[in-house]
């Protein structure tokens, strides 16, 4: 059986160049159609499952690495995850990059033989989880998880500031339930109120301490102390239930880990 890649690149030119490099030093592929923008990306990657997916990072609206993020949260059980390859022509991404869990890191214009090497650890990489596919499944979860964690030098919030109407609310973090993505905003939910504020998920992990603050979706943050139980859904969904709130949080397969029984 052929082994599908998915190219996510919105410059036909490069596209077209990308699949026949491709072609040309890895037999054995089926190349799915080009996907142009980051949704394209998303909705291709999730309805042909690739075993490989070469992602531009600089694109507009949703840029790589929002769509790698969100292909891997909505992924389906029982399936190998996708190995990811970054491809931009700025270095400053490099970083970001692994941060997102790749597997490799490629600079425009790309040549023959640095594409060769990648082409060589995707072979060895994916001999090796073919070969244990289960328990490989499980440590691929926790890699990419564990990419997707803030680092931690930066000073930890004590108090937010957020705005209620036309009012601006100290809410000390002990006090907050969980953080959730609401467009350009974040939504702070307390036992009392709902707030806004204007800052991105991954800025808000920088200032939180990871031991008390888990990300369970790549929507939501909760407060540890903050969940009273786990319940499992029909549909085999683990939902989050709160002390002093009705929400039911739904935990993300790439988080699930965190709430196995010890």
């Amino acid at each position: 059986m052929n082994i599908p890649i998915l190219v996510v690149e919105d410059e036909p030119v490069l596209a077209r160049r990308l699949q026949q490099q491709l072609s040309a030093c890895w037999p054995g592929i089926d190349l799915l159609p080009v996907a142009d923008n980051g949704a394209a990306a998303i909705a291709l990657a999730l309805e042909h499952l690739p075993r490989v997916i070469f992602l531009d990072i600089h694109m507009p609206a949703c840029s790589g690495l929002d769509a790698a993020e969100a292909i891997v949260e909505d992924w389906p059980e029982g399936h190998p995850l996708p190995q990811l390859v970054f491809v931009t022509a700025y270095g400053q991404y490099a970083l970001q990059a692994f941060e997102h869990g790749a597997i490799d890191y490629l600079l425009k214009p790309l040549s023959s033989e640095r594409l060769q090497r990648a082409v060589k650890r995707l072979q060895e990489r994916l001999a090796l989880l073919d070969a244990q596919p289960a328990e490989a499944l499980g440590h691929e979860m926790q890699r990419l998880a564990a990419s997707l964690q803030a680092p931690t030098e930066t000073p930890r919030l004590s108090v937010i500031n957020a705005a209620v109407g036309a009012i601006t609310h100290l809410i000390p973090v002990d006090e907050v339930l969980y953080f959730e993505v609401a467009d350009k905003y974040l939504r702070v939910i307390t036992a009392q109120r709902e707030a806004l504020i204007r800052m991105t998920l991954r800025e808000l992990l920088l200032r939180l301490d990871p031991e008390r603050f888990w990300q369970v979706h790549r929507s939501l943050v909760v407060q540890v102390r903050r969940i009273s139980h786990v319940e499992r859904s029909e549909e085999g969904r683990l939902l989050l239930c709160l002390h002093d709130h009705p929400a039911r949080l739904a935990v993300s397969r790439l988080f699930a880990h965190r709430f196995k029984a010890m």
